[in-house]
């Protein structure tokens, strides 16, 4: 410590047990705040930034972007978050959860005398086996319209209001479907995001085609043309003056007709190319995190299979480290129990949020006689203390790459 300070008298050091109860505060701390954004029953919160600007989300990945972070362990947290929602654009909120939840189970451990080197063998031990146990549990569907809209309905629920998310539930999903090529990756660039700057957020609409930022080039244009073939001409100035005259004999093929027309949103101007056959590029005039909704459809592609939602995998997951534990030798049996206990953060907030009993939630979760896959069915007006219980068929489903 000494040397860390002849180097820097400024540095703050914290050693051995301060430091590991700084860490696990701090973890706990961005836990506590973002809990209340899981599920389809989370709160908006309230962004105030240094100008005064003024920006209301409930998507995680944005809070953690937009909160000033500065403590290392929080930014640390903080990346690993914002990493998954970047690859499979969900998971934010879990993977905090999850974070400061192991790390407040392994704390009850240690502050009795466990070294945390124990508890991280156990840890490591119940990651392979909860990875074990999702390959078995995992669903093998086929990625049909209706299967892609359960999982793209799963991740914008959580991120904006029932009502938008029903809109963009659809329209995400459409535009997928048609930008797909038959064994060939999805490219995620071949679907154009603008912005609408009028009318309400409902007002989302997919273009099978493209939409240019601009008007007509020239004032004497015609403002709308139908089946027309577009040109397009990667060549220099010098070039085209070369090629004028055929390109001046080709001409009254070319702009023979396309669905093509001039709109004006507000007071800026649009071009439309719409009505394509076999788009393989499509725009979505939005308003909304609809990035987030295209890359869980893409995955859901990706892998060909989902896991049920709802908290479901969850329990299913900590039952099955339980029934492991007993083959774990020595105390690291204590680092799978508090691995376990970790998981079930998420079925536990997810009724908190829903102002549903957890403890209650919890006990019907883990104790169903039908040997599904069983989550809380937040969409209920049964009363607060009794949530029902829906085995895996009846479920929302959710990526399998982001659990």
């Amino acid at each position: 410590m000494a040397a860390v300070k002849t180097l820097n008298p400024k540095a703050e050091v914290a050693r051995a047990q301060t430091a590991l109860a700084v860490n696990i505060s701090v973890a706990r701390g961005l836990q506590d705040v973002l809990r209340t954004n899981l599920g389809p029953k989370d709160t908006m919160k309230m962004l105030v930034s240094g100008a005064g600007d003024i920006k209301l989300t409930k998507d995680g990945n944005v809070l953690l972007h937009e909160m000033q972070i500065q403590h290392p362990t929080a930014s640390l947290v903080a990346k690993v978050a914002t990493a998954q929602d970047d690859i499979t654009g969900d998971g934010t909120t879990s993977n905090v959860l999850i974070i400061g939840e192991l790390l407040k189970q392994a704390d009850l451990y240690i502050s009795e005398g466990l070294h945390p080197r124990i508890i991280t063998e156990g840890f490591e031990a119940a990651k392979e086996k909860v990875l074990q146990f999702l390959e078995q549990v995992k669903v093998s569907k086929e990625m049909d319209r209706e299967t892609l809209i359960d999982v793209a309905r799963t991740s914008l629920h959580t991120k904006v209001h029932a009502e938008l998310a029903d809109v963009l539930t659809e329209a995400v999903v459409d535009s997928i479907l048609a930008i797909k090529i038959q064994d060939e990756p999805i490219d995620l660039f071949m679907v154009e995001t603008m912005e609408m700057k009028h009318k309400s957020e409902t007002d989302t609409s997919l273009i099978r085609g493209l939409v240019l930022d601009h008007g007509a080039r020239h004032p004497d244009m015609k403002k709308r043309v139908e089946d027309a073939y577009i040109l397009t001409c990667n060549l220099k100035e010098n070039s085209l003056m070369i090629e004028l005259k055929k390109i001046i004999e080709l001409k009254k093929k070319v702009c023979g007709d396309s669905d093509k027309g001039f709109v004006t949103l507000g007071e800026e101007k649009f071009t439309f190319i719409e009505k394509c056959n076999n788009p393989h590029s499509v725009t979505l005039l939005v308003k909304g995190p609809n990035k987030d909704g295209l890359r869980a459809v893409k995955n859901a592609i990706d892998d060909g299979c989902v896991v049920p939602g709802a908290g479901a995998v969850e329990v299913a997951m900590a039952e099955a480290l339980i029934k492991y534990k007993p083959s774990v030798k020595g105390r690291a049996q204590l680092g799978v129990r508090a691995f376990a206990d970790a998981l079930l953060i998420i079925p536990k907030v997810l009724a908190q949020n829903s102002g549903f009993d957890l403890q209650e939630t919890l006990v019907q979760a883990e104790h169903s006689e039908s040997g599904q896959l069983v989550g809380v069915d937040l969409n209920t007006d049964a009363h607060p203390t009794e949530p029902p219980r829906h085995p895996s068929l009846s479920l929302s489903y959710e990526n399998f790459s982001v659990v």
